[in-house]
C-alpha cells in the first residue's frame, strides 16, 4: 500500500478487513494506542494498533493512515448508517461550510475513495513555506484529533457546530499557554512558543478564553484525555517537565475531575514517547526551534507580501473599514471584535489573491500577526504616523 498514491484507502480497508479487531477495543483503549504510535503528539512514529505493517512509511503517510483509522473507528463504534466514505466526506463537506476548513474544489467532486483521499491529503499535507516541518507537529498535526472528535459529534447528532470546533480549538490554545506560562523559569524557546500561542489567540476565529472557561468547554473523557496530553506535551517542551508545571498538570486533572492517576501516566508517557522519539522529532533536537520558527516565518510572510504588493494594496484601498482598523492598529492595540473583523476581512481579501491562500490553511491565523506588522510597510507614510523610514 501507498499512501502517496491514488488508490491508498480502498487496499487500506481490504486490509482491515482482514485485521478488524481494533474496531471492537474500548474507546480509552484506541485512544491510548492513537498516543503509543504518536497519532495525538502529532509525530507518527506507527500505524496504530498495528492494523497493517509499516512498511518505512513516511510521517506524512502514517498521518494519513492513522487519520483514516481513527475516523474508520469512530464511524463503526457510533453505529452510524450511512457508509464510512460517504459519511466521512458528508463530515467534511459540512465543516466547509462552516468556514473552518480548507477543502475548496475538491468538494463538489462524486462521493469516492478518490475524493477522500483527496480531503486527507489536503488535511495532512503542509507546505514547507507555510510551518516548517520541524514545527508543525506541534501547531498543526497534533490537532488532527479535533477532526475525529468533531466527527463522532457529527455521527451523533447528525450536524456539527461551529461552536463546537471553536470552543475545542480555544480550549486547547488557553489550556496550553496555561501550560506554558507554569514554567518556573522561561528560555528563549519557551519566550518564543508562548508568544507565537498568543499571536494565534489575538487573531483566533472566536473571542480568546480563559483557563476557567476552558474547563467548561471540555466535557467528554476523550477531550479531557487529549487536552491533558497535550498540556504534557506543551510542558515538556524544553525536555523536562519541573515542579510547577507538574502542579499545573495535577490542577488541571482535578478541574478536568479526571483521577490523578491519568495524569501521572500522561507525564510518563510524553517522557518516555520522547525520550524514545529524541533523535528523530527535529523540534527536540534544538533548543532554540520555535524562535527560528518565527524568525523563518516572518522572512516568508513578507516575501509573500512584498510579492502581491500591488493586487494587496488595492484590495486594501477598496476595503474601507479594513483600513480604518489597520491605521488604528499602528496607534494602539484593537478590541477583540476588531481583531475578529480584521482577520476576516484579511481572510476574505487573502482569497482572491492565489498567492496568499497559504494563510486559509489550519494554522494559518497564527501568522496574521506578522501579516499585520508588514502591511504598514506598503501604504503610503500617512498610513501611520508614528512610522520612522528605516
Amino acid at each position: 500500500m501507498n499512501p502517496s498514491a491514488n488508490g491508498w484507502i480502498k487496499k487500506l480497508l481490504k486490509e482491515v478487513a482482514k485485521n478488524n479487531s481494533f474496531l471492537n477495543v474500548e474507546s480509552e483503549t484506541f485512544y491510548n494506542a492513537l498516543r503509543d504510535c504518536g497519532f495525538i503528539y502529532g509525530s507518527n512514529f506507527d500505524v496504530v494498533c498495528n492494523v497493517i505493517n509499516n512498511k518505512d512509511f513516511t510521517d506524512e503517510e502514517l498521518s494519513k493512515i492513522n487519520l483514516c483509522l481513527a475516523l474508520l473507528y469512530t464511524h463503526k463504534n457510533t453505529g452510524a448508517e450511512t457508509p464510512f466514505i460517504e459519511s466521512a466526506i458528508n463530515f467534511y463537506t459540512e465543516i466547509n461550510e462552516l468556514k473552518t476548513s480548507f477543502f475548496l474544489g475538491l468538494l463538489g467532486e462524486k462521493k469516492s475513495n478518490e475524493q477522500l483521499e483527496k480531503i486527507i491529503h489536503k488535511r495532512i499535507q503542509i507546505d514547507d513555506n507555510f510551518i516548517t516541518k520541524n514545527f508543525n507537529y506541534f501547531i498543526i498535526n497534533a490537532l488532527l484529533y479535533v477532526d475525529v472528535l468533531a466527527y463522532e459529534e457529527f455521527l451523533k447528532h447528525k450536524t456539527i457546530s461551529i461552536d463546537y470546533i471553536k470552543n475545542l480549538e480555544s480550549s486547547i490554545e488557553a489550556v496550553s499557554l496555561g501550560a506554558l506560562n507554569s514554567k518556573a523559569s522561561k528560555n528563549q524557546y519557551d519566550d518564543s512558543l508562548i508568544k507565537l500561542f498568543e499571536s494565534s489567540l489575538r487573531f483566533h476565529n472566536s473571542t480568546p478564553i480563559v483557563y476557567e472557561e476552558a474547563i467548561k468547554n471540555i466535557k467528554s473523557i476523550l477531550e479531557k484525555y487529549y487536552i491533558l496530553d497535550l498540556a504534557c506535551m506543551a510542558t515538556w517542551s524544553d525536555k523536562t517537565i519541573d515542579k510547577k508545571e507538574q502542579q499545573f498538570l495535577i490542577k488541571l486533572s482535578t478541574d478536568l475531575q479526571v483521577d490523578a492517576l491519568h495524569i501521572k501516566q500522561s507525564m510518563k508517557t510524553v517522557n518516555t514517547f520522547y525520550n524514545v522519539h529524541r533523535d528523530e522529532i527535529a523540534l527536540l533536537s534544538s533548543s532554540n526551534m520555535a524562535q527560528s520558527f518565527y524568525n523563518n516565518s516572518s522572512k516568508m510572510v513578507k516575501k509573500l507580501i512584498t510579492r502581491n504588493s500591488k493586487r494587496l494594496y488595492q484590495e486594501l484601498k477598496d476595503s474601507k473599514e479594513l483600513m480604518v482598523l489597520l491605521t488604528k492598529s499602528t496607534q494602539r492595540d484593537l478590541t477583540p471584535i476588531e481583531q475578529k473583523k480584521v482577520q476576516e476581512q484579511l481572510l476574505d481579501i487573502f482569497k482572491s489573491i492565489p498567492s496568499l491562500a497559504i494563510f486559509l490553511l489550519p494554522g494559518g491565523a497564527l501568522l496574521l500577526p506578522l501579516v499585520v506588522k508588514f502591511i504598514p510597510k506598503l501604504l503610503p507614510s500617512a498610513f501611520d504616523e508614528n512610522r520612522i523610514e528605516e
